[in-house]
């Protein structure tokens, strides 16, 4: 038997220049692309879910309000642990405005330094492998899947603990690199309980 599954969305495209660094910058996304993206989710989910989490990011919480108005059983809470990397003062920068040394740093030491003053890759990995334990737990005690409506950075986080587990620090010739497109989503298996 298969168990229950994680469903990461990534929010649809953002209301941002290109070429400008956002993490837990909180911007608007594309509304139009919104209701798309959450009418073909809303189609594509089964009949039973465990839970709806959404990062508290407005381009997060739109995708969520907008599946919910086509799927009122799928309401939403939303989790700070799946929010986008806090880049601190890079926030807003265009990342060719951003010292070169700096990006350097971050490259070196990917999972210890934290880009901006903000937050450590090795901080995000915990906080999201944490929400994944408990979003785990839960799918598994009602038997259904989970959805996150969240970002990049939390795909590759989770993609990182799945065939790593928690604790591991990962190198920058290590980090994956694929998440979902802007408004997509991948479906995958959830660890079992007791994980982290």
């Amino acid at each position: 038997m298969n168990g229950p599954r994680l469903w990461l969305v990534r929010h649809a495209r953002p209301l941002v220049a290109p070429g400008l660094c956002y993490g837990r910058l909180d911007m608007a996304a594309d509304a139009s692309a919104s209701r798309s993206a959450a009418t073909a989710l809303a189609h594509a989910l089964p009949a039973k879910v465990a839970g709806v989490w959404h990062s508290p990011l407005q381009r997060c919480e739109l995708l969520a309000l907008e599946l919910r108005a086509l799927r009122p059983d799928l309401a939403s809470n939303p989790e700070p642990r799946i929010a986008e990397t806090d880049f601190g003062a890079w926030e807003g920068q265009a990342w060719s405005a951003i010292a070169r040394a700096e990006i350097d740093a971050w490259a070196t030491n990917l999972a210890g330094h934290a880009p901006g003053g903000g937050e450590s890759l090795a901080a995000m990995l915990q906080r999201v492998a944490l929400a994944l334990r408990d979003a785990a737990a839960r799918a598994h005690d009602q038997g259904a899947d989970m959805v996150w409506i969240s970002h990049a950075g939390v795909a590759r986080c989770v993609q990182w603990l799945q065939q790593h587990g928690p604790g591991r620090a990962p190198q920058a010739h290590e980090w994956p690199l694929q998440a979902p497109d802007f408004g997509a989503w991948v479906s995958v298996a959830l660890p079992t309980q007791g994980w982290a």
